[in-house]
């Protein structure tokens, strides 16, 4: 009989990865894959654990999904969140058969089989070895794709689950990154994205980051590589300069401040100052023309007075983003931030956040429009969600709308931005189908 498994997945694209990883291993062990959780045997959801409200949605989903759920089937919670709470998940959803966390996965055909036969049953065990190296991803064939390349985090931001969650950083082997990447390329994906936590810190005792740009840069097929996320220290001029001289190395970096009070980044242990993060994109903007910048930030952390909070709204100003994703702190337990003295009301961190977000969205607005009539490589994704139009990319990262047919997923071509909502904009084509070098 057919098993057919279903996984539900949220928050970062590692767990977009990690979950292509679970197809793959359920895979060999005979089952199928199924978008509808009523088709189910089995149903996961892989689950991020970085904000409360994240782990809030997962568990009134998973509420959801019980009334799919069969005789002898099993309904589990994987990722972050799952390892974050361990057992105390199976007592606060009984209808919850495991719990697994990320490096619990080589072991997930076999805790479904307990699960199955009545048992429930966890496996949060942090193990710094894994890589999973010996399997393969079972992807969805499209022109992009993501490639793990480093697991795990060392660097204890206090505000910061992650370390707690996937354990120490460790990287792949060069070799073993590039053959995945050939990989995909033999498939007829043209764009990567590389994934680490603090992915420029990646070294495999041999390689370095600058190394593993210009390795899959040079795959066959590969016109587009991209990182996500780098740390700021991370930019060493080896790095700068593979980025600069790497052909397929995008025009784009997401690069997190998380805030711009240096004394806000002491209490949250970042590893720079607001002065030398600026320095590191004054330099990569030196280095590579026509670069673009996102950021992450974090408003009403522990301590954070109204002076320091304007400190922040001046950076985004200084450091001119094209896009910035902008959160209210929230506290997770575990964390050192939560012991932190002088915590900032709901009230003062909401209100700092709207402030926040309309002096972003305005530096992004007027960025955007100063690029209507620019032309621009987009590499074609998918069908837009509304309307027939079709999504496609820049390779600064900035979405455009096109009138091109379905077939048309995977080609490049050349548009001309003719307009802007401030975020995504519409273009129109002025070279078609352009050739992949």
């Amino acid at each position: 009989m057919v098993k057919r498994v279903y996984i539900e997945t949220y928050g970062c694209q590692m767990n977009v990865a990690d979950s292509e990883l679970m197809f793959g291993l359920l895979g060999r062990e005979g089952y199928v894959r199924t978008e509808q959780p009523s088709e189910a045997d089995v149903m996961l959801v892989n689950t991020c654990a970085v904000r409360d409200n994240a782990e809030q949605r997962v568990i009134g989903r998973v509420g959801e999904l019980q009334r799919h759920k069969r005789d002898g089937g099993v309904l589990g919670v994987v990722g972050c969140m799952a390892q974050r709470l361990g057992p105390a998940l199976l007592a606060q959803v009984p209808r919850v058969d495991l719990v697994v966390g990320p490096d619990g996965y080589r072991n997930l055909a076999e805790l479904i089989g307990l699960a199955g036969s009545g048992e429930r049953v966890t496996d949060t065990e942090l193990r710094s070895w894994e890589h999973y190296e010996d399997v393969p991803p079972e992807r969805d064939k499209g022109p992009t794709a993501f490639i793990t390349v480093q697991r795990g985090c060392d660097y204890r931001c206090t505000f910061c689950i992650v370390p707690y969650t996937r354990g120490p950083e460790r990287s792949r082997r060069l070799s073993d990154v590039v053959r995945e990447v050939g990989q995909v390329a033999e498939r007829g994906t043209s764009e990567v994205t590389l994934l680490g936590q603090t992915v420029n810190s990646y070294h495999d005792g041999e390689h370095d980051f600058a190394d593993l740009l210009r390795a899959v840069g040079a795959v066959g097929g590969i016109r587009r590589v991209r990182f996500t996320s780098p740390y700021p220290t991370g930019f060493t001029p080896r790095v700068v300069e593979a980025m600069a001289t790497t052909g397929a190395v995008c025009e784009h970096v997401h690069l997190p401040v998380q805030s711009g009070s240096n004394a806000v980044l002491k209490r949250m242990l970042r590893r720079y100052t607001r002065e030398r993060y600026l320095d590191v994109v004054a330099a990569l903007r030196s280095a590579i023309r026509g670069i673009t910048f996102s950021t992450d930030i974090i408003v009403g952390f522990p301590g954070e007075t109204e002076a320091q909070f304007q400190e922040t709204l001046s950076l985004v100003t200084e450091a001119d983003f094209d896009d910035a994703y902008t959160f209210k702190y929230s506290a997770r337990d575990g964390t050192p931030a939560v012991r932190l003295h002088d915590q900032v009301s709901d009230e003062v961190g909401s209100e700092r956040l709207a402030r926040l977000i309309e002096v972003a969205r305005s530096n992004a607005r007027r960025k955007s429009l100063a690029r209507v009539g620019e032309t621009h490589e987009v590499l074609v994704e998918r069908r837009a969600k509304r309307g027939e139009l079709m999504l496609a990319r820049t390779r600064t990262n900035h979405l455009v709308l096109v009138d091109l047919p379905a077939a048309s997923v995977g080609e490049y071509h050349r548009v001309r931005l003719t307009g802007t909502t401030g975020s995504t904009f519409t273009g129109t084509v002025v070279t078609p189908a352009l050739a992949v070098l």
